[in-house]
């Protein structure tokens, strides 16, 4: 019990907002399974408990008070037990700053992150952390089940790194007007010219110019984001490109009455894939760059130039799922990234499919789409063995269960959620699973 209470005392804020399945039913499951099997075992005479040492009291007939109170305090000691390491690295792995050396945390150092005072902890950054997974399970259920793959700080800023790119692609997407949505793209090009700059040599000073800025020129809602996206150890060209991506986005918003081939973006199928690679390569390669620097695996200059580049063409397949998945949705709002070139093929046209968004010439276009998309993953997965052992099968979970949207896609019977094919969470567990297990 006195274990039990020191527990309680240190982390009993964080085990009250726990979700009940994660405290009380790991508690009442073994519990009461072990009254069960201890009930049986008493009755057969397995063992005894001898007159002397017990109450005489049951819980029900063949089980002692002694052995149900025994089994209920022990398993209530595991669980606060668990529940107080997890709050302790919580703790660590959330703030870098207070400590910087995580990786192999020492008793004295668990206990020390529970000791500390919650005043000495940054409010605002577990306000966003907790708003960029909310942000991650409403957007994308697959990434949100692979980001439960990874660990530490590694998952942390992949989450990070996400809300940012889905909060810089709503500001754009969201958007009425062209002049809006250029006025959006050009804030978030100002926004990284301050976070790579080099002209400051004060940290805080640049720190405090570029919270200025942000409070200043985007929604409260999204600040967080940029606040706590990490740049200081990411490529700044990887970002931009994204923007050059968001670019050909705004595109569509010119589409007006008249010919709307001339002035449509995707033209042929080489600017659907350098679209592809800048709205979705720029970010593999992104989440790669995170993976080299949080890894512990040292990684040659060329191999590691390799992986970022087989990065890249992976963003591209996954990009063309998302395509591939999103004709109706994107129609809904003026958008094509079915090539020119590919409609005109089949006697149709971006105009045609705006208004008619299936039938046999889409989804002619869409099985194409798809067939290329599984041809760049299978080419680019096999550079996947090479990646460091603690990100390899986290990767290969968040790239496999999004590439089985278009296994579903290509089944034809699949679910609809929201206008969108669905992956069935069971098939989205199993996935996960034969990733996470394979050599």
């Amino acid at each position: 019990m006195p274990f039990i209470l020191l527990l309680w005392t240190l982390s009993s804020q964080f085990l009250l907002k726990l979700p009940l399945i994660n405290t009380l039913v790991p508690i009442a499951l073994p519990t009461l399974y072990l009254w069960v099997v201890d009930t049986l075992a008493l009755k057969r005479g397995t063992w005894t408990i001898e007159p002397k040492t017990k109450l005489g009291v049951y819980v029900w007939d063949g089980l002692d008070i002694e052995e149900a109170i025994f089994f209920l305090v022990t398993n209530i000691l595991v669980v606060f037990g668990l529940v107080a390491f997890d709050h302790s690295l919580a703790i660590i792995q959330s703030f870098p700053n207070i400590f910087p050396n995580p990786q192999f945390p020492s008793p004295a150092l668990l206990i020390r992150a529970l000791l500390t005072p919650e005043s000495e902890l940054d409010q605002p950054r577990i306000k966003g952390i907790q708003d960029a997974v909310k942000r991650l399970k409403q957007k994308s259920r697959s990434f949100y089940l692979a980001s439960a793959t990874f660990s530490g700080r590694l998952r942390i800023d992949l989450i990070l790194l996400y809300s940012f790119c889905r909060v810089a692609d709503d500001l754009v997407d969201n958007a009425e007007t062209e002049i809006e949505a250029c006025k959006w793209i050009s804030k978030l090009t100002k926004f990284l010219d301050l976070s790579y700059a080099d002209d400051q040599p004060d940290l805080f000073e640049k720190q405090h110019r570029i919270e200025s800025y942000i409070s200043g020129n985007f929604p409260k809602s999204t600040r967080s984001a940029l606040q706590l996206v990490p740049t200081r150890y990411l490529s700044c060209k990887p970002f931009y490109d994204l923007l050059e991506g968001f670019k050909t986005d705004v595109e569509f918003l010119k589409v007006r009455d008249g010919n709307f081939a001339d002035k449509f973006p995707i033209k042929d199928e080489h600017q659907l894939k350098l679209y592809a690679a800048r709205v979705a390569g720029t970010i593999a390669e992104l989440c790669l760059e995170l993976v080299f620097y949080h890894g512990t695996t040292n990684i040659a200059p060329a191999q590691r130039n390799r992986l970022l580049g087989a990065g890249r063409i992976m963003g591209v397949a996954l990009q063309y799922v998302n395509i591939s998945r999103d004709i109706e949705i994107d129609a809904r709002i003026r958008r094509v990234y079915l090539p020119t070139v590919w409609a005109k093929e089949l006697n149709s046209s971006p105009e045609h499919i705006l208004e008619q968004p299936f039938g046999p010439a889409v989804e002619k276009m869409r099985s194409r789409l798809l067939d290329k998309a599984f041809t760049i993953y299978q080419a680019a997965r096999c550079d996947m063995a090479e990646l460091p052992a603690e990100a390899r099968a986290p990767l290969r979970v968040a790239v496999d269960s999004y590439m089985e949207i278009g296994r579903v896609i290509r089944e034809k019977n699949y679910q609809l959620k929201k206008g969108r094919a669905t992956v069935p969470v069971g098939r989205r567990v199993r996935v996960a699973w034969k990733s996470m297990i394979e050599p």
